[in-house]
Protein backbone atom coordinates (compact mmCIF):
# COMPACT_ATOMS: atom_id res chain seq x y z
CA UNK A 1 0.00 0.00 0.00
CA UNK A 2 1.19 3.61 -0.58
CA UNK A 3 2.79 5.52 2.30
CA UNK A 4 0.06 6.75 4.62
CA UNK A 5 1.39 10.29 4.96
CA UNK A 6 -0.47 13.33 6.27
CA UNK A 7 -2.59 14.85 3.49
CA UNK A 8 -2.60 11.70 1.34
CA UNK A 9 -5.96 10.89 -0.25
CA UNK A 10 -7.32 7.48 0.66
CA UNK A 11 -8.03 4.98 -2.10
CA UNK A 12 -11.28 3.61 -0.71
CA UNK A 13 -11.18 0.72 -3.18
CA UNK A 14 -7.84 -0.53 -1.81
CA UNK A 15 -7.78 -3.78 0.13
CA UNK A 16 -6.37 -2.04 3.20
CA UNK A 17 -6.60 1.65 4.00
CA UNK A 18 -3.73 1.82 6.51
CA UNK A 19 -1.15 -0.49 8.11
CA UNK A 20 -2.65 -3.40 10.04
CA UNK A 21 -1.03 -2.35 13.33
CA UNK A 22 -2.63 1.13 13.26
CA UNK A 23 -4.23 2.16 16.57
CA UNK A 24 -4.86 5.87 15.98
CA UNK A 25 -6.18 7.61 12.85
CA UNK A 26 -7.17 11.14 11.89
CA UNK A 27 -9.32 11.57 8.78
CA UNK A 28 -10.31 14.65 6.82
CA UNK A 29 -13.46 14.67 4.70
CA UNK A 30 -13.81 17.25 1.94
CA UNK A 31 -17.53 18.00 1.67
CA UNK A 32 -19.19 20.06 -1.05
CA UNK A 33 -22.37 22.09 -0.60
CA UNK A 34 -24.24 21.77 -3.89
CA UNK A 35 -26.42 24.73 -2.96
CA UNK A 36 -26.45 27.49 -0.38
CA UNK A 37 -27.61 25.98 2.91
CA UNK A 38 -28.37 27.41 6.32
CA UNK A 39 -26.80 25.68 9.32
CA UNK A 40 -28.71 25.69 12.58
CA UNK A 41 -26.67 26.91 15.59
CA UNK A 42 -25.99 23.48 17.11
CA UNK A 43 -25.34 21.63 13.85
CA UNK A 44 -22.43 19.66 15.35
CA UNK A 45 -25.07 17.65 17.25
CA UNK A 46 -26.33 16.59 13.83
CA UNK A 47 -22.84 15.61 12.66
CA UNK A 48 -22.34 13.62 15.86
CA UNK A 49 -25.67 11.81 15.48
CA UNK A 50 -25.15 11.13 11.75
CA UNK A 51 -21.71 9.61 12.37
CA UNK A 52 -22.92 7.32 15.18
CA UNK A 53 -25.89 6.22 13.07
CA UNK A 54 -23.48 5.33 10.26
CA UNK A 55 -21.49 3.11 12.64
CA UNK A 56 -24.67 1.62 14.11
CA UNK A 57 -25.85 0.49 10.68
CA UNK A 58 -23.08 -2.13 10.52
CA UNK A 59 -21.81 -2.42 14.13
CA UNK A 60 -24.48 -1.58 16.75
CA UNK A 61 -22.22 -2.66 19.62
CA UNK A 62 -19.43 -0.28 18.60
CA UNK A 63 -21.91 2.55 18.10
CA UNK A 64 -23.39 1.96 21.55
CA UNK A 65 -19.91 1.94 23.07
CA UNK A 66 -19.04 5.24 21.40
CA UNK A 67 -22.37 6.77 22.36
CA UNK A 68 -22.90 5.45 25.87
CA UNK A 69 -19.41 5.06 27.32
CA UNK A 70 -19.04 6.66 30.73
CA UNK A 71 -15.30 7.18 30.30
CA UNK A 72 -13.52 9.25 27.67
CA UNK A 73 -14.80 8.47 24.19
CA UNK A 74 -12.41 6.77 21.76
CA UNK A 75 -13.28 9.18 18.96
CA UNK A 76 -13.84 12.85 18.30
CA UNK A 77 -15.13 14.98 15.45
CA UNK A 78 -14.75 18.56 14.31
CA UNK A 79 -17.27 21.07 13.10
CA UNK A 80 -17.13 22.27 9.51
CA UNK A 81 -14.36 24.61 8.40
CA UNK A 82 -14.33 26.60 5.19
CA UNK A 83 -15.80 29.73 3.65
CA UNK A 84 -19.13 30.73 5.18
CA UNK A 85 -21.55 33.56 4.57
CA UNK A 86 -22.52 35.07 7.90
CA UNK A 87 -26.06 36.37 7.75
CA UNK A 88 -27.76 38.30 10.50
CA UNK A 89 -28.98 35.21 12.34
CA UNK A 90 -27.42 32.10 10.83
CA UNK A 91 -24.34 30.46 9.36
CA UNK A 92 -24.67 29.96 5.60
CA UNK A 93 -22.82 27.37 3.51
CA UNK A 94 -22.01 28.66 0.03
CA UNK A 95 -23.08 26.60 -2.97
CA UNK A 96 -20.15 24.96 -4.76
CA UNK A 97 -17.70 25.56 -1.89
CA UNK A 98 -15.74 22.80 -0.16
CA UNK A 99 -15.80 22.35 3.62
CA UNK A 100 -13.56 20.20 5.78
CA UNK A 101 -14.70 17.81 8.49
CA UNK A 102 -12.40 15.73 10.71
CA UNK A 103 -13.03 12.36 12.38
CA UNK A 104 -10.45 10.81 14.72
CA UNK A 105 -10.30 7.27 16.13
CA UNK A 106 -8.21 6.40 19.20
CA UNK A 107 -8.32 2.61 19.58
CA UNK A 108 -7.83 -0.42 17.35
CA UNK A 109 -11.53 -1.43 17.49
CA UNK A 110 -12.59 2.09 16.49
CA UNK A 111 -9.94 2.23 13.75
CA UNK A 112 -11.20 -1.11 12.42
CA UNK A 113 -14.77 0.18 12.53
CA UNK A 114 -13.79 3.31 10.60
CA UNK A 115 -12.12 1.15 7.94
CA UNK A 116 -15.29 -0.92 7.49
CA UNK A 117 -17.39 2.23 7.34
CA UNK A 118 -15.18 3.82 4.68
CA UNK A 119 -15.61 0.71 2.53
CA UNK A 120 -19.35 1.44 2.38
CA UNK A 121 -19.19 5.21 2.68
CA UNK A 122 -22.36 6.98 1.48
CA UNK A 123 -22.14 9.73 -1.10
CA UNK A 124 -23.65 12.37 1.17
CA UNK A 125 -23.36 13.53 4.77
CA UNK A 126 -27.07 13.95 5.50
CA UNK A 127 -26.89 16.93 7.82
CA UNK A 128 -30.32 18.37 8.59
CA UNK A 129 -31.34 20.88 5.89
CA UNK A 130 -27.79 20.79 4.46
CA UNK A 131 -26.84 17.60 2.55
CA UNK A 132 -23.11 17.65 1.79
CA UNK A 133 -21.50 15.57 -0.96
CA UNK A 134 -18.39 13.64 0.11
CA UNK A 135 -15.76 14.57 -2.47
CA UNK A 136 -12.58 13.23 -0.89
CA UNK A 137 -11.22 11.46 2.20
CA UNK A 138 -7.59 11.96 3.24
CA UNK A 139 -5.30 11.56 6.23
CA UNK A 140 -5.43 14.63 8.44
CA UNK A 141 -2.53 13.08 10.37
CA UNK A 142 -0.40 10.05 9.63
CA UNK A 143 -1.94 6.78 10.93
CA UNK A 144 0.11 5.68 13.91
CA UNK A 145 0.43 3.49 16.98
CA UNK A 146 0.84 4.31 20.64
CA UNK A 147 4.34 2.81 20.53
CA UNK A 148 5.35 5.26 17.79
CA UNK A 149 3.86 8.17 19.68
CA UNK A 150 5.75 7.10 22.80
CA UNK A 151 9.01 7.30 20.84
CA UNK A 152 8.65 10.71 19.16
CA UNK A 153 11.76 12.87 19.10
CA UNK A 154 11.80 15.50 21.86
CA UNK A 155 12.27 19.09 20.77
CA UNK A 156 13.29 22.38 22.31
CA UNK A 157 9.67 23.51 22.78
CA UNK A 158 6.12 22.43 21.97
CA UNK A 159 3.63 24.55 20.03
CA UNK A 160 -0.07 23.71 19.81
CA UNK A 161 -2.86 25.45 17.91
CA UNK A 162 -6.44 25.22 19.14
CA UNK A 163 -8.56 25.60 16.01
CA UNK A 164 -11.99 25.25 17.62
CA UNK A 165 -13.19 26.63 20.97
CA UNK A 166 -11.50 24.73 23.78
CA UNK A 167 -12.41 24.61 27.45
CA UNK A 168 -11.97 22.58 30.62
CA UNK A 169 -14.29 21.82 33.50
CA UNK A 170 -12.86 23.08 36.77
CA UNK A 171 -14.84 23.04 40.02
CA UNK A 172 -18.13 23.14 38.13
CA UNK A 173 -17.13 26.01 35.87
CA UNK A 174 -15.48 26.46 32.48
CA UNK A 175 -11.80 27.34 32.34
CA UNK A 176 -11.09 28.97 28.94
CA UNK A 177 -7.30 29.03 29.30
CA UNK A 178 -4.60 26.56 28.14
CA UNK A 179 -3.15 26.19 31.62
CA UNK A 180 -0.47 23.47 31.30
CA UNK A 181 -1.82 21.20 34.02
CA UNK A 182 -5.32 21.18 32.51
CA UNK A 183 -4.06 20.75 28.95
CA UNK A 184 -1.79 17.80 29.73
CA UNK A 185 -4.29 16.27 32.12
CA UNK A 186 -6.79 16.05 29.25
CA UNK A 187 -4.21 14.27 27.07
CA UNK A 188 -2.95 11.97 29.81
CA UNK A 189 -6.48 10.92 30.76
CA UNK A 190 -7.06 9.65 27.22
CA UNK A 191 -3.57 8.17 27.00
CA UNK A 192 -4.10 6.16 30.18
CA UNK A 193 -7.52 5.06 28.94
CA UNK A 194 -6.49 3.88 25.48
CA UNK A 195 -2.72 3.38 25.16
CA UNK A 196 -2.28 0.44 27.54
CA UNK A 197 0.78 2.31 28.83
CA UNK A 198 -0.51 3.82 32.11
CA UNK A 199 1.38 6.67 33.71
CA UNK A 200 0.99 7.89 37.30
CA UNK A 201 -1.25 10.90 36.79
CA UNK A 202 -0.49 12.84 39.97
CA UNK A 203 3.29 12.60 39.69
CA UNK A 204 3.29 13.66 36.04
CA UNK A 205 0.91 16.58 36.57
CA UNK A 206 2.96 17.80 39.53
CA UNK A 207 6.00 17.69 37.23
CA UNK A 208 4.03 19.71 34.64
CA UNK A 209 3.16 22.27 37.33
CA UNK A 210 6.81 22.61 38.28
CA UNK A 211 8.48 22.63 34.87
CA UNK A 212 6.14 23.50 31.96
CA UNK A 213 6.09 27.22 31.18
CA UNK A 214 4.52 29.52 28.60
CA UNK A 215 6.99 30.84 26.03
CA UNK A 216 4.45 32.46 23.73
CA UNK A 217 0.70 32.62 23.29
CA UNK A 218 -1.92 34.36 21.20
CA UNK A 219 -5.47 33.58 22.26
CA UNK A 220 -9.05 34.71 21.86
CA UNK A 221 -12.18 33.58 23.71
CA UNK A 222 -15.81 33.18 22.73
CA UNK A 223 -19.03 31.80 24.17
CA UNK A 224 -20.84 29.14 22.14
CA UNK A 225 -23.67 26.66 22.56
CA UNK A 226 -21.82 23.35 22.50
CA UNK A 227 -22.78 19.73 22.87
CA UNK A 228 -26.30 18.63 23.58
CA UNK A 229 -26.94 21.13 26.34
CA UNK A 230 -25.45 24.19 27.95
CA UNK A 231 -23.04 26.82 26.69
CA UNK A 232 -19.26 26.95 26.87
CA UNK A 233 -16.77 29.79 27.05
CA UNK A 234 -13.77 28.51 25.12
CA UNK A 235 -10.50 29.75 23.67
CA UNK A 236 -8.89 29.49 20.24
CA UNK A 237 -5.38 30.40 19.19
CA UNK A 238 -1.85 29.09 19.65
CA UNK A 239 0.57 28.53 22.49
CA UNK A 240 4.20 27.49 22.81
CA UNK A 241 5.22 25.58 25.93
CA UNK A 242 8.78 25.17 27.11
CA UNK A 243 10.52 23.26 29.89
CA UNK A 244 12.24 25.10 32.72
CA UNK A 245 14.26 24.28 35.77
CA UNK A 246 15.37 20.70 36.22
CA UNK A 247 12.81 19.15 33.86
CA UNK A 248 15.45 17.05 32.07
CA UNK A 249 16.28 15.24 35.30
CA UNK A 250 13.13 13.19 34.74
CA UNK A 251 13.72 11.84 31.23
CA UNK A 252 10.54 9.74 31.31
CA UNK A 253 8.28 12.73 31.94
CA UNK A 254 10.21 14.92 29.48
CA UNK A 255 9.56 12.30 26.79
CA UNK A 256 5.90 12.03 27.81
CA UNK A 257 5.52 15.82 27.52
CA UNK A 258 6.43 15.66 23.82
CA UNK A 259 4.54 12.40 23.27
CA UNK A 260 1.30 13.90 24.55
CA UNK A 261 1.85 17.00 22.43
CA UNK A 262 2.03 14.78 19.33
CA UNK A 263 -1.06 12.89 20.55
CA UNK A 264 -3.07 16.13 20.81
CA UNK A 265 -4.08 16.39 17.10
CA UNK A 266 -5.66 12.95 17.37
CA UNK A 267 -7.33 13.09 20.79
CA UNK A 268 -8.30 16.78 20.98
CA UNK A 269 -8.08 19.05 24.01
CA UNK A 270 -10.49 19.58 26.89
CA UNK A 271 -14.11 18.48 26.96
CA UNK A 272 -16.96 18.01 24.45
CA UNK A 273 -14.49 16.95 21.74
CA UNK A 274 -17.12 14.60 20.28
CA UNK A 275 -19.16 17.72 19.45
CA UNK A 276 -16.40 19.66 17.72
CA UNK A 277 -14.68 21.42 20.61
CA UNK A 278 -10.96 21.21 21.32
CA UNK A 279 -9.70 20.44 17.81
CA UNK A 280 -5.93 20.80 18.01
CA UNK A 281 -2.98 21.00 15.59
CA UNK A 282 0.69 20.40 16.35
CA UNK A 283 2.72 23.54 15.67
CA UNK A 284 1.97 27.25 15.45
CA UNK A 285 -0.78 27.61 12.81
CA UNK A 286 -2.56 30.75 13.88
CA UNK A 287 -4.31 31.26 10.52
CA UNK A 288 -6.23 28.00 11.12
CA UNK A 289 -7.41 29.26 14.50
CA UNK A 290 -8.77 32.61 13.38
CA UNK A 291 -12.25 32.80 14.92
CA UNK A 292 -15.02 32.87 12.34
CA UNK A 293 -17.66 35.53 12.62
CA UNK A 294 -20.28 34.14 14.96
CA UNK A 295 -23.81 34.61 13.61
CA UNK A 296 -26.33 36.41 15.77
CA UNK A 297 -28.38 33.26 16.35
CA UNK A 298 -25.38 31.41 17.78
CA UNK A 299 -24.41 34.30 20.04
CA UNK A 300 -28.00 34.76 21.19
CA UNK A 301 -28.42 31.06 21.89
CA UNK A 302 -25.17 30.76 23.87
CA UNK A 303 -25.87 33.90 25.90
CA UNK A 304 -29.48 32.93 26.59
CA UNK A 305 -28.55 29.38 27.65
CA UNK A 306 -25.93 30.79 30.02
CA UNK A 307 -28.38 33.33 31.46
CA UNK A 308 -31.13 30.75 31.96
CA UNK A 309 -28.77 28.17 33.43
CA UNK A 310 -27.66 30.62 36.11
CA UNK A 311 -31.30 31.55 36.81
CA UNK A 312 -32.47 27.93 37.19
CA UNK A 313 -29.52 26.97 39.42
CA UNK A 314 -30.26 29.91 41.71
CA UNK A 315 -33.90 28.79 41.93
CA UNK A 316 -33.06 25.27 43.05
CA UNK A 317 -32.66 24.45 46.70
CA UNK A 318 -29.71 22.17 45.94
CA UNK A 319 -27.27 24.25 43.92
CA UNK A 320 -24.29 21.92 44.25
CA UNK A 321 -23.33 18.82 42.30
CA UNK A 322 -23.55 17.73 38.71
CA UNK A 323 -27.22 16.77 38.91
CA UNK A 324 -28.45 20.30 39.59
CA UNK A 325 -26.08 21.71 36.96
CA UNK A 326 -27.18 19.16 34.34
CA UNK A 327 -30.86 19.77 35.07
CA UNK A 328 -30.45 23.54 34.82
CA UNK A 329 -28.50 23.27 31.56
CA UNK A 330 -31.13 20.98 30.04
CA UNK A 331 -34.03 23.26 30.97
CA UNK A 332 -32.06 26.27 29.73
CA UNK A 333 -31.21 24.63 26.42
CA UNK A 334 -34.78 23.53 25.75
CA UNK A 335 -36.27 26.93 26.56
CA UNK A 336 -33.60 28.96 24.74
CA UNK A 337 -34.01 26.89 21.58
CA UNK A 338 -37.80 27.17 21.77
CA UNK A 339 -37.46 30.95 22.06
CA UNK A 340 -35.38 30.93 18.87
CA UNK A 341 -38.08 28.97 17.06
CA UNK A 342 -36.79 25.38 17.16
CA UNK A 343 -39.46 22.69 17.27
CA UNK A 344 -39.81 20.40 20.26
CA UNK A 345 -39.33 17.44 17.91
CA UNK A 346 -35.93 18.75 16.79
CA UNK A 347 -34.88 19.60 20.33
CA UNK A 348 -35.88 16.18 21.65
CA UNK A 349 -33.97 14.46 18.84
CA UNK A 350 -30.83 16.51 19.45
CA UNK A 351 -30.93 15.98 23.22
CA UNK A 352 -31.72 12.28 22.86
CA UNK A 353 -34.83 12.49 25.05
CA UNK A 354 -38.49 11.58 24.39
CA UNK A 355 -40.70 14.25 22.87
CA UNK A 356 -42.98 14.28 25.93
CA UNK A 357 -39.98 14.85 28.20
CA UNK A 358 -38.84 17.81 26.11
CA UNK A 359 -42.39 19.16 26.22
CA UNK A 360 -42.48 18.84 30.01
CA UNK A 361 -39.10 20.54 30.40
CA UNK A 362 -40.27 23.39 28.19
CA UNK A 363 -43.40 23.91 30.28
CA UNK A 364 -41.52 23.74 33.59
CA UNK A 365 -38.86 26.13 32.36
CA UNK A 366 -41.42 28.66 31.12
CA UNK A 367 -43.29 28.51 34.43
CA UNK A 368 -40.07 28.98 36.37
CA UNK A 369 -39.15 32.05 34.33
CA UNK A 370 -42.63 33.49 34.84
CA UNK A 371 -42.35 32.79 38.56
CA UNK A 372 -45.20 30.25 38.49
CA UNK A 373 -43.12 27.27 39.58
Amino acid sequence: MPKAAQGTELDLSAKTLWPAQTEVVSLRFDLVADNAYELYPQYTIGLHAWFLQQIQDFDPALSAQLHDGETDKAFNISGLSGQFSTQSRSLQLQGGKTYQWHVNGLTKPVVAGLARWLKQLPEVVALKNAPLTIRRVSYAQEPTTYAKLAAVEPGRSLSLTFVSPTSFRRKGHHLPLPWPRNVFHSYLRRWNEFANRPVDQDYFLDWVDDHVVFQRHELASEKIAAGKRGSVTGFTGAVTYGLAGKAAENAEFEQLFYTLGHYAPYCGTGHKTTFGLGQTRLGWHLSQAEPQAVPAAQRLLADRIDELTTYFINQKKRTGGHRAQDSAETWATVLARRELGDSLQAIAADLGIPYETAKTYSKLARRAVRGDA
